[in-house]
């Protein structure tokens, strides 16, 4: 089978670029190795979230994407604080200050993903959906790239877009030059019902055993994100729920009352990774196959659907040229995205390392730095633009 272009993992990042392609007039191929996310029939509360950026949203808006989420499992953040390791120093982020409607919207995974793959149920007969079915080899020529499927298969197509996640088999196929470190961190999420309102806003704590996040979901519930050592990840993970409520509240300076557990906790390893290249002759890498960032800063699943909105976006406006393989092309993506991709990964893993740092001095610099920065609107203001895109 030709195709003009495969696009090997059907996550989020990978599933909102086929769609955004409807109308190109490519021919697609989207294989995912594991069965399509069902639609969620339960009342039941997903314990992984997205901060959802306005220019996400507005993307996937106008792809029909985010139309089709239940509106009451969308929560709009109007403000973000954010707070030192001393209890005192702090910055506020408000959408008000910078003109927008809200700073993010609070997404359960589930619901974002039947969102898209339910979007790409009524595209036309140039997709088809591969899945469940697992690649098994890829060879590059110069002219198209042949994909080889556990069943015997073979694809040919123009271009292979790899979307399948922080440990890319596409990238390692295509011998791309990685470095990582692990942060020898746990993310910790869970959801909890809260005494108090949250009014909307989002929390974050930078302390010494890591980084407290608690985002806000219809009602009076809380997302929790708690970045911290393996050990203490462990730790609350085996606690009881009460205690693991207690230790929050304590943590989040009881910020939102008393609190009753949702989801029980459930973690995954924090990594940094950088990729040397976005690119190959007929290869482009979206999403966590091309970038790995830490959770502090909740960009990871904005910076991936920034790749796909500069690719589709390229890819839409391509004219005359038939070839979307063509590496000029392709060059013209790796070029748009470097630079913000880059800019993520220095704040994101300089943030990390300065506020696990212990030194005094150095802690009393950087919640100094929290203070200055929240009275100087137009820093404030500077950071917050980039967030929103």
């Amino acid at each position: 089978m030709k195709f003009d272009m495969v696009v090997i993992g059907g996550g989020l990042v990978g599933a909102s670029l086929v769609a955004a392609l409807k109308n190109s007039g490519l021919k697609i191929a989207l294989i995912e190795s594991r069965e399509p996310p069902p639609i969620p029939k339960d009342e039941s509360w997903d314990s992984r979230v997205y901060a959802i950026s306005p220019g996400s949203t507005g993307f996937l808006r106008n792809h029909a994407i985010w139309q089709r989420m239940d509106a009451s499992r969308v929560t709009p953040v109007y403000d973000m604080a954010v707070f030192g390791d001393d209890c005192s120093s702090h910055i506020q982020f408000g959408a008000y200050e910078v003109g927008v409607a809200e700073l993010a919207c609070i997404v359960e995974n589930r619901q974002l993903q039947t969102a898209v793959w339910t979007a790409l149920q009524s595209q036309n007969d140039d997709l088809e959906i591969i899945c469940p079915t697992q690649c098994t080899a890829i060879t590059w020529h110069e002219s198209h790239a042949e994909i080889q499927l556990e069943n015997g298969r073979l694809l040919d197509t123009a271009l292979v877009v790899g979307a399948d996640g922080g440990n890319s088999w596409v990238r390692q196929q295509a011998n791309i030059e990685v470095s990582r470190h692990p942060y020898k961190q746990i993310g910790v999420v869970a959801n909890f019902s809260t005494e108090l309102p949250h009014r909307n806003v989002a929390h974050q704590w930078f302390r010494r055993d890591g980084v407290l996040a608690l985002l806000p979901l219809p009602d009076n519930r809380v997302s929790m994100v708690w970045s911290t050592s393996e050990a203490h990840a462990t730790e609350l993970r085996a606690t009881s729920p009460e205690q693991l409520c207690h230790r929050v509240e304590e943590a989040a300076s009881h910020a939102l009352g008393e609190l009753q557990l949702i989801t029980p906790p459930v973690g995954f390893p924090l990594n940094f990774v950088h990729v040397g290249s976005l690119i190959k002759p007929r290869l482009v890498l979206v999403g966590d196959a091309a970038h790995g960032i830490h959770p502090l800063a909740g960009q990871g699943v904005n910076l991936g659907l920034r790749d796909v909105r500069k690719l589709a976006e390229i890819l839409n406006d391509r004219g005359l040229q038939s070839d979307i393989g063509d590496f000029a092309l392709l060059r013209r993506y790796e070029c748009a995205r470097k630079e913000d991709i880059l800019a993520m990964e220095l704040v994101t893993d300089g943030l990390q390392k300065l506020f696990i740092n212990p030194d005094p001095t150095l802690a009393r610099l950087r919640n100094l730095g929290l203070e200055i920065t929240n009275r100087l609107p137009l820093i404030k203001n500077q950071l917050m633009q980039h967030a929103l895109s």
